[in-house]
């Protein structure tokens, strides 16, 4: 088995480009890659927290801005070129930007799942065709970091939209791991659990477009109004921990052991309703290319060494 290296093991130098960077988990995000010496592109939807953030980070050297909804292709490719233009080459991709589209799936309507799935998983797809490409050109590596979240494993109630969003988001990245790394570039699954930060806000974001046909717009309203628990993780701490999985360029980045035993149960679950019968030997070698994927077995030899691979 080939073992997948780390493109990013040191990032002094190299550029990030953080959709939703702007505050919640991507400033933190940033802020542990301005400390680690990178260099960061920070493009929020939210013109004002742009300015903010960059006050707030203090490194004008190694910080630019620019205003984005991920949504809008023309737009990225855009925020892209400005990007090029700053720091002169992209090298890591953090697609964060995303919204807490929540409620039940009775209520849900066209445009809540228009704008959940736009905004979570399209923001993600539109980032890879226009950055990637970008990446690969310049062929010093990289590092691409999607983020899922915790929903993805262990999907809840009323998080119809925003799981689904999610959970593709993990898929993708598992899927295109093996491939990219034959660019040199890592790609690594980000699953969060609850952060400090500003997601009970996503309804002031809604666009115009997508407030007509929607069963979410009062529970989104009523979301605003929810405290933030002291106990949820800072934002800077996750930042710090995605920093590391970068280096190390682990395909899954966790944050949270409290969901480990429900992420077993999950597991269990499924694996307890495989069928109870002998396996047809003809048919798995005719299906092998189908029945594992050694960026698994590349992530498990990683972490039970402890040891990071060379880059």
């Amino acid at each position: 088995m080939t073992q997948v290296k780390a493109p990013m093991g040191d990032v002094r130098g190299r550029t990030a480009f953080i959709t939703g960077g702007a505050n919640g988990i991507g400033l933190g995000i940033a802020r542990a890659l301005v400390r680690a010496g990178g260099n960061v592109v920070i493009a929020d939807i939210r013109e004002e927290s742009l300015a903010e953030a960059k006050a707030a980070l203090g490194a004008d050297a190694q910080v630019e801005i620019v205003q984005l909804d991920v949504t809008d292709r023309a737009g990225f490719a855009r925020a892209a070129d400005a990007a090029e233009a700053r720091f002169g080459k992209i090298h890591m991709l953090i697609g964060n930007a995303g919204i807490g589209v929540m409620g039940p799936v009775l209520d849900a309507r066209f445009d809540d799942w228009d704008w959940g799935m736009g905004v979570n998983l399209g923001g993600v797809i539109n980032g890879l065709v226009t950055i990637l490409p970008r990446i690969k050109a310049h062929g010093e590596g990289g590092q691409i970091v999607t983020t899922s979240s915790q929903s993805a494993l262990i999907p809840i109630s009323y998080s119809a939209i925003y799981t689904a969003a999610k959970a593709a988001v993990l898929g993708i990245s598992e899927a295109i791991r093996g491939e990219l790394a034959a660019e040199n570039i890592g790609v690594s699954a980000f699953m969060p659990g609850p952060v400090q930060s500003n997601i009970a806000h996503s309804g002031e974001l809604r666009p115009a477009e997508n407030r007509n046909d929607s069963g979410y717009r009062q529970r989104e309203e009523d979301l605003e109004k929810r405290p933030i628990s002291p106990l949820w993780m800072s934002a800077d701490e996750v930042g710090e921990r995605v920093l590391a999985g970068i280096c190390a360029n682990d395909l899954y980045i966790l944050t949270h052991p409290e969901f480990a035993d429900g992420m077993r149960t999950r597991f269990d679950a499924i694996l307890a309703s495989m069928p109870d019968e002998m396996v047809n030997q003809d048919r798995a070698k005719e299906i092998s290319f189908l029945l594992g994927n050694p960026v698994f077995d590349d992530q498990l030899a990683r972490r039970r060494t402890g040891q990071l691979l060379p880059s």
